[in-house]
């Protein structure tokens, strides 16, 4: 992953073995759409680079939740896959990374314990991004269910002295529901850091894809708008090629 190249990347966020998505991160609001295996190979083969996976279950509970499903994904797919999610030690981290996960996604963790970045990063400094989740300008955490306090433009300056490869921001507050992104807090991180910004949340059109690379987003994580048929895999890629 580098900052000289776009990529869009489908979302499988999985909840009790099947991929969902939520809206704005509430249980309950999911809308389920099937196997994870056969998501995963619909996006490759529809030219995905790489898949952004999510264990919901991990990230409500606090411990992965969805191992097997997660597994047989990286069985039958032959693209890089980033796993968020439930990974809360420097064990987790690094078994996932040992295990075929090329970059491992560090959230409430992160935040309660810094010092995880810098060690997990020392050893894989390709393979490590920090997730910034946040609601009314403020990171949140736990499932995105507890404010932090912090700025999320300040907080990933610090993780890039702490060795972090890449920002994961997520606009809580437009999450899911197809209306629309908001490129400012994304635009300040990008200002603040050296490091890939990807950005996720809210993403209704391509034309949405593209003001977030305009605004020098490394790359956008899409859902829901790819699962309803807003747009296709394909034509998003060409638009910002």
């Amino acid at each position: 992953m580098t900052k000289d190249a776009f990529e869009v990347i489908p979302a499988v966020d999985l909840k009790d073995g099947e991929v969902v998505q939520l809206v704005q991160g509430e249980r309950g609001t999911e809308t389920g759409y099937g196997d994870p295996v056969t998501a995963a190979t619909r996006w490759v083969d529809a030219g995905a680079e790489t898949l952004h996976l999510v264990d919901l279950d991990g990230a409500f509970e606090g411990e992965r939740g969805n191992a097997d499903a997660i597994d047989a994904i990286l069985d039958a797919v032959d693209v890089p896959v980033q796993l968020g999610g439930g990974i809360r030690t420097d064990e987790d981290a690094l078994e996932l990374l040992d295990t075929g996960v090329d970059r491992v996604i560090l959230g409430t963790a992160a935040l309660e314990e810094p010092e995880l970045v810098e060690r997990v990063s020392a050893t894989n400094p390709d393979g490590l991004l920090v997730s910034l989740d946040a609601k009314g300008g403020e990171v949140v955490v736990s499932g995105w269910t507890e404010g932090t306090g912090l700025d999320p433009g300040s907080a990933a300056g610090r993780y890039e002295d702490l060795g972090a490869a890449g920002i994961l921001f997520t606009d809580v507050d437009v999450e899911g529901q197809k209306a629309g992104v908001r490129t400012g807090t994304v635009e300040e991180i990008v200002e603040a850091v050296d490091i890939p910004v990807i950005a996720s949340g809210g993403v209704a059109s391509i034309e949405d894809i593209a003001a977030l690379k305009d605004v020098g987003a490394t790359a956008v994580v899409v859902g829901t708008a790819l699962y309803e048929g807003a747009f296709t895999l394909e034509a998003a890629k060409h638009a910002v090629e």
